[in-house]
């Protein structure tokens, strides 16, 4: 079993919070930052900021064992920890593909000269590479003798993070040449998760730092091909499911990420894709990643074609049409709205003119920050009373469960716009609905 270590934690976001959570319960010390008093108050109180499935539990227990703590003192991390977390937000800059470094060069600063003996630092935050070598040359500069910096990226899935981060399916850690302590601290840290057989990749500080954004790009390009494809099959008559599906058996693809519709949203792939774009263009690697402009480009085209969709079905015009859409999140099982599609879709329809009411099982407070002039329901029926199109945005387990039957007599017409490609075609279509969904003709 590993040995408890007393860990520090930079920011109490998605990533943080998570980090903080789970590595109390996997036994050791830690106490987390972060300088928004509010969340400090929240997760004081043993309540997560955010949803996200099974860590309330963790938190609690954290709390209740002394293992967890919390402040907005970064003094209190220098103080206490050997090992300390970098996980403040990396988001896009503002009217820019590149990123926002703004926090991580603050929290930086002000910690670094706080040490008062030799510390590891270990990045978590997604960087464009090359920001850890001018991180590692300030804590040089700034820090105690002996300290060193690593970069070991996170994997964590939204829906998912707590399973992630107590069983990763790899642990990567960058180091610079002829450094080893931080490197061990790491391996010391998740020595059980080590020993049950996940695999390390040791690499260099550059080649850490492009796991992450290459690991998005990756999994955004994948999803923005069968996209693509979606619309070569709607121009061909053709079936994207079947096509998926037949591609998914090729060993050499898989199944994982072939599934069409409204296209990738949140706080990462997004901003990955573009952030890469940006600082490969920026270190002379311009032409290599250039398909990732398209890439981007597709997953917007997403959203506008369920739109165009939507204004298909409604034979009357948009304007003064009444759709529900159900979901706000980017995606099942989290609250988080950032570049959320189903947002996207529900406010351009209500530009056009249309009534559109919302709904969503977790993130109708995010939501009504992010989109405050759409409508929101209470509920599914709610949202659906008398609509003249349902649009499903986000497949909830909720949504895919709904009995086509029992809604039909809540709405005006019998008209779901599946843009997840969750539900069952058949049912709908035997109780009498019209479904539509991209990338599949009109039966």
């Amino acid at each position: 079993m590993a040995t408890a270590m007393r860990v520090g934690v930079l920011g109490c976001g998605y990533l943080g919070t998570t980090t903080a959570v789970c590595l109390a319960a996997m036994g050791h010390e830690v106490v987390a930052v972060d300088v928004d008093a509010t969340r400090i108050d929240t997760l004081q109180r043993g309540e997560a900021p955010f949803f996200e499935p099974d860590l309330a539990p963790l938190l609690t227990d954290g709390r209740v064992s002394g293992r967890l703590r919390f402040s907005t003192a970064i003094a209190v991390v220098a103080d206490h920890a050997d090992v300390i977390f970098i996980c403040v937000g990396t988001p896009q800059l503002a009217g820019e593909l590149a990123t926002d470094l703004r926090q991580i060069e603050s929290a930086t600063s002000t910690l670094f000269p706080l040490l008062k003996r030799p510390t590891v630092i270990v990045g978590k935050s997604t960087v464009p590479v090359g920001t850890a070598q001018r991180l590692r040359q300030r804590l040089s500069d700034l820090g105690p003798a002996g300290s060193e910096l690593v970069w070991s990226p996170e994997f964590l899935q939204e829906g998912h993070a707590v399973a992630d981060t107590l069983s990763p399916d790899r642990i990567v850690i960058g180091t610079a040449p002829g450094e080893t302590k931080g490197a061990a601290a790491v391996l010391a840290l998740f020595a059980d998760q080590i020993e049950a057989g996940t695999p390390v990749v040791d690499t260099d500080l550059p080649t850490a730092e492009l796991v992450k954004i290459s690991a998005n790009a990756f999994l955004a390009t994948k999803i923005s091909f069968i996209n693509a494809m979606s619309e070569v099959c709607d121009a061909a008559g053709a079936d994207v499911l079947k096509l998926a599906e037949a591609l998914g058996h090729d060993e050499r693809i898989g199944p994982r990420f072939l599934r069409p519709g409204l296209g990738y949203g949140g706080g990462c792939l997004p901003k990955d894709v573009r952030a890469l774009f940006a600082r490969g263009s920026e270190i002379g690697a311009a032409q290599a990643v250039a398909f990732l402009d398209e890439v981007d480009a597709i997953n917007q085209r997403c959203r506008a074609r369920v739109v165009e969709l939507t204004e298909t079905v409604l034979t009357e015009g948009v304007v003064g049409a009444k759709v529900a859409v159900l979901g706000a999140a980017f995606k099942p099982n989290t609250d988080d709205t950032r570049d959320s599609p189903a947002l996207d879709v529900a406010g351009r329809l209500q530009l056009m003119g249309a009534d559109v009411r919302v709904y969503d099982p977790a993130a109708m407070a995010n939501a009504k920050r992010h989109r405050p002039t759409l409508t929101y329901a209470d509920s599914i029926d709610s949202a659906c009373a008398e609509a003249d199109v349902v649009l499903l945005l986000t497949e909830w387990a909720q949504f895919v469960a709904i009995d086509p039957a029992a809604l039909a007599d809540v709405v005006s017409q019998r008209q779901i716009i599946d843009a997840r490609h969750a539900l069952d075609e058949k049912a709908w279509s035997a109780a009498g609905w019209a479904y539509r969904a991209p990338g599949i003709a009109v039966r």
